[in-house]
């Protein structure tokens, strides 16, 4: 599912009613949570969270000139879904994330590469991720994404 909107409030107000309070409770989560440097924007069709590029000029490798993704969020056709880079890229963020989950909900893990899915607001794991938000500061998701792409041929 596509919302068009140009900014993150937008972007909440129309979305499927049952899933407006839940983004912007992530959204809350990830303004208290995320550490500083990271930016909020709105990428891909959802709200997202970037390594800005006035931090990392070179940007995202596969859109030059556009902000280092990290944290998006979105309202999807049937799940609510996070996603995380870090989860995607940094094995030690994501041994612990899996590692955590049952700790923190009874139900099956619901993930993707780097998408975490939700099919009900009130499946979302709040304090869990809070928790995975303040992990990674913006220079080590740099330094992670800087090191991947030299190893790449």
């Amino acid at each position: 599912m596509r919302i068009e909107a140009e900014n993150p409030d937008q972007y909440i107000a129309q979305a499927p009613e049952g899933y407006r309070e839940a983004l912007a409770k992530l959204r809350q989560l990830l303004r208290e949570n995320l550490p500083e440097g990271f930016e909020e924007s709105m990428a891909y069709g959802m709200v997202g969270y970037v390594v800005p590029l006035r931090l990392f000029p070179r940007g995202y490798h596969c859109l030059p000139g556009q902000a280092l993704p990290w944290v998006s969020i979105a309202a999807q056709k049937n799940h609510l879904a996070v996603y995380h880079m870090g989860l995607y890229a940094d094995k030690e963020l994501l041994d612990w994330f899996v590692a955590e989950y049952p700790k923190h909900s009874a139900r099956k893990l619901d993930m993707g590469k780097s998408c975490l899915r939700f099919k009900k607001p009130e499946h979302v794991p709040w304090e869990l991720l809070a928790e995975l938000f303040r992990k990674r500061r913006p220079e080590q998701w740099v330094d992670l994404y800087s090191a991947t792409l030299e190893r790449k041929p």
